[in-house]
């Protein structure tokens, strides 16, 4: 292990340094010439043409782009699969016995290696038993497991037919789990028997039960044993079937990848909404493979000598992204790992890092933040020597992680490529070039060639450099979503309505005087915890589904490792006594109702919440409550009493 450069975190944030590339970077790196930039900018069309050219077409496209806001279409005309794309052309080259995926468990001495070869032979296995059970292009398919390969061979088989797929991540409860089957009106569920989280079994089979209970689509559940002796595990008649016994029945027959339309559904996955109701995002074909495929490639320089991992769950945009379609249609090397970062102990990335040889690591500030507070002793015990790239998504990462990241994980020397997308964005939109861009720690830098962005104020108009404002982009990407599953009216009105012309981001964001982007945070009442996108108005509704709670307000706090955590202020009905064991109760019932990731970490009891004369929630208020500050304006607020008894009851709560 090379010795860490001297210089304290401080002295480099007083410095205000930037990072240039180093010289050795820029001569191998993809791209070194910000040319690009001029390039994608002067003709959108010709530089989206010129990177389709490396996706397989099986009728080539007729234009680039077509229509207007909020309805484009990329590469029409065009035919292409996915699965192709990502499995069967290498095939064709010395990849076939390269490894595509590593899977690493939580279990320390369990992993998997899956070459090309071996994907396309469980790929298509799986595809068959799909066809066998009754899916058909078109028919929506929802995956609810684990970070494990069949998760992988899952998404592929159903990109492979056509059947558009739903990942809902393991940790989310069958309320959820349910909610997004009907919403999207699912025939089939793909899920395991459980999945290994901390030492535990997540119990994902019962929960998938419990939800089916009122899923009346479902026709079909399949099974992968994974986590419990299959003896032990009740599988419901003519439903269920296990995935092995099914995957044996298919022997080698193939299915051949199925043509289609370059906008043909590839996947519905659901985000969180200011409604309380969950967004199911529509995700095509042609254009989406072009954007994650370009991304991949250019943002995080893949070479095909490295090893590439992507430390997010598969349950969220990250993972198909950037796990799957991305890197796969690369021909690269892509690692998973099942469970938690410290388990069975706190050096588990790091051992993983050193274990596979790991060129280039993807993960959230959040994860950051949490490696910091456990002390940089941990990643010294490993050799991450080969290292060549770091990479943060999923919220702004502080300065203060982004130079612990490079100085501990780096040693100094490795470039960091700090990304801002969004699940409805498909793809990187803000990120730096790692053999061009001088980068600030904690600043996504500049839009990625051919992403037109900008910060306007309420009018819409650009703001001058260091003011902050929305965050818009101009221009069309080929990655870009298409609508709200079921709900074109509601896609137009959240992302289209207010600035026409322009996609609204919900991100609030600043350009400091050299042009840098410096995400702010969340402009409506979607809160970021640890990365993870949680509307306040599902927890609030989960709360209210109590029978001791009538009213609830939720905001988002400051801390210190997941970025934001969530505080819940409950009343409760009249006559209900609160206490300590019903904060718990209340807590544990939100997690019930949603999932782990959306319990309230602070929880109060107040009689009553701060609202305007027309009945409006005033949360800005509790937010201020909360963290200690001065009060904004009150003008509009119906009776200011209730705040001097929030404060108190607050305060009490804190002891």
């Amino acid at each position: 292990m090379e010795e860490l450069k001297k210089g304290t975190i401080e002295a480099l944030l007083h410095e205000e340094r930037r990072f240039p590339p180093g010289e050795a970077f820029r001569a191998q790196a993809h791209w070194n010439d910000k040319g690009i930039y001029d390039k994608a900018g002067s003709d959108l069309e010709s530089f989206w043409a010129e990177m389709s050219e490396s996706i397989d077409w099986f009728t080539p496209w007729e234009k680039v782009l077509e229509g207007e806001a909020p309805s484009f279409q990329w590469f029409v005309g065009g035919k292409t699969n996915v699965c192709y794309n990502c499995v069967d052309r290498h095939l064709n080259t010395w990849r076939k016995n390269k490894a595509a995926i590593i899977w690493e468990g939580e279990k320390i001495h369990d992993r998997r290696v899956l070459t090309y070869q071996d994907l396309y032979r469980n790929v298509n296995r799986c595809a068959v038993a799909l066809k066998r059970l009754g899916i058909e292009k078109g028919d929506r398919v929802t995956i609810y497991m684990g970070m494990i390969p069949e998760l992988v061979i899952a998404m592929l088989a159903c990109a492979r037919i056509g059947a558009p797929h739903t990942v809902v991540f393991g940790g989310f409860s069958p309320d959820a789990l349910r909610d997004r089957m009907n919403d999207c009106q699912a025939k089939m569920l793909i899920t395991a028997d459980g999945a290994w989280r901390r030492g535990n079994r997540v119990p994902l089979k019962e929960n998938a039960d419990e939800a089916l209970k009122g899923c009346p689509s479902i026709k079909k559940v399949l099974v992968v044993n994974h986590a419990a002796d299959a003896r032990d595990v009740e599988m419901e008649g003519y439903r269920d079937v296990w995935w092995h016994r099914e995957m044996d029945r298919s022997g080698n027959e193939v299915v051949e990848p199925e043509p289609l339309d370059s906008e043909h559904p590839l996947y519905i996955l659901y985000t969180s909404g200011t409604t309380g109701k969950p967004k199911g995002l529509l995700h095509t074909t042609g254009g989406y493979l072009v954007g994650t495929h370009t991304t991949t490639k250019y943002v995080f320089d893949l070479k095909d000598n490295d090893t590439y991992w992507c430390a997010a769950d598969i349950g969220w945009v990250t993972g198909h992204s950037y796990i799957v379609y991305g890197p796969l249609s690369n021909g690269a090397t892509s690692v998973m790992y099942e469970g938690a970062p410290n388990q069975p102990h706190k050096g588990r990335f790091w051992q993983i890092i050193e274990r596979n040889q790991i060129n280039i690591l993807y993960t959230a500030p959040t994860a950051i933040r949490a490696f910091m507070a456990w002390g940089k002793e941990f990643p010294e015990k490993f050799d991450l020597s080969s290292l060549r790239l770091l990479g943060t998504v999923g919220e702004p990462i502080n300065p203060e992680a982004w130079i612990w990241y490079r100085k501990y994980i780096g040693y100094d020397e490795t470039p960091i490529v700090d990304t801002w997308w969004q699940t409805e964005t498909g793809m990187t939109l803000i990120t730096p070039l790692p053999g061009i861009t001088e980068t600030k720690p904690g600043s996504a830098t500049f839009p990625f060639p051919g992403i037109e962005a900008d910060v306007v104020d309420e009018e819409g108009v650009s703001v001058p450099h260091g003011k902050g404002g929305y965050l818009v982009l101009k221009k069309p990407w080929p990655a870009m979503a298409r609508t709200i599953w079921g709900d074109d009216q509601r896609w137009q009105k959240v992302y289209w309505d207010k600035f026409p012309g322009y996609y609204l981001t919900g991100d609030s964001a600043r350009r400091d005087e050299d042009g840098y982007f410096w995400i702010l945070g969340r402009v409506d009442d979607v809160l970021n915890v640890a990365g993870h996108r949680i509307g306040t108005m599902e927890v609030e509704s989960a709360l209210v589904s109590h029978p001791d709670v009538a009213e609830a307000a939720v905001i988002g706090i400051s801390h210190e490792i997941k970025g934001q955590a969530i505080a819940a202020f409950a009343v409760l009905v009249s006559g209900k006594e609160g206490s300590k064991a019903l904060i718990e109760t209340l807590r544990k019932h939100v997690a019930e109702k949603i999932g782990a990731i959306a319990r309230p970490d602070r929880l109060f009891l107040t009689h009553e919440l701060p609202k305007t004369r027309s009945g409006k929630i005033m949360r800005r208020l509790l937010r201020d409550i909360a963290e200690g500050r001065i009060l904004s304006d009150t003008s509009t607020l119906a009776d200011s009493d209730v705040l001097e008894q929030i404060k108190e009851q607050y305060e009490e709560g804190e002891k």
